[in-house]
């Protein structure tokens, strides 16, 4: 897609969202050109779903922009994306989390995560249930040096059906409210509702979320061989 074309659709996208709302571009498997003709026209985060593409662009692309990782994280590949981010969107276990950790003290960094909640009917998605998540938070009260959990993710299923959608998110809205009311010291920073894509931002939007994850409707749709 043209520089022309990429900066068209961002300043669309800008002129409909709210100020409280923060645009995440997802730029993976889109090449450097792509994320410097959107970072050329005023963005400045940018979002990754694969270690080595998000390391390589960080290390390409000008040192101000913001990396966030939105993919599925294992944990041999943490040390590929923990120095690069602000913020990990996809925390989906206890594991991960503590592997975070620890890492983060053994190389005198810190993290900023999000806990990924499963909302959508497709059991493909990954995330914790409610009762998962509180259980985490539970279980890991205290024990967090390093690693900053600042708030939520989530997916909506797939579909045409606004109505399904509006619940899911509405869903993760209250689980969010939830997790608020239980007053955990260690959540001050828990703010964070990074829900709606494409298809799905404007009612995130109506919804709730405060940041949004926008790819195909910035950089046209992806090749993702």
């Amino acid at each position: 897609m043209s520089a022309d074309s990429i900066k068209k659709n961002l300043d669309l996208i800008n002129s409909e969202l709210p100020s409280s709302v923060r645009l995440v571009a997802v730029s993976k498997f889109k090449p450097v050109e792509d994320v410097a003709a959107a970072y050329d026209a005023g963005q400045r985060t940018f979002a990754e779903s694969r270690p080595q593409e998000l390391k390589m662009k960080a290390e390409s692309l000008p040192a101000d922009i913001k990396w966030h990782f939105i993919g599925h994280l294992q944990t041999n590949k943490i040390k590929m994306v923990v120095p690069y981010v602000e913020l990990i969107h996809s925390v989906d276990s206890e594991k991960l989390l503590m592997e975070i950790e620890k890492y983060c003290l053994n190389n005198n960094l810190y993290c900023n995560v999000l806990l990924e909640l499963h909302i959508a009917s497709e059991e493909t998605k990954q995330g914790f249930s409610c009762d998962e998540v509180i259980a985490l938070l539970d279980s890991v009260a205290g024990q967090l040096k390093r690693v900053k959990i600042c708030g939520l993710m989530g997916m909506a299923s797939f579909t045409d059906d606004e109505s399904l959608i509006r619940r899911e998110f509405a869903s993760l809205n209250s689980i969010f409210d939830l997790i608020k009311s239980k007053g955990y010291p260690f959540l001050q920073d828990f703010k964070i509702k990074s829900y709606g894509m494409t298809n799905d931002y404007r009612i995130a939007v109506e919804v709730g979320s405060n940041m949004v994850r926008i790819g195909t409707a910035i950089f046209g749709e992806r090749n993702y061989q």
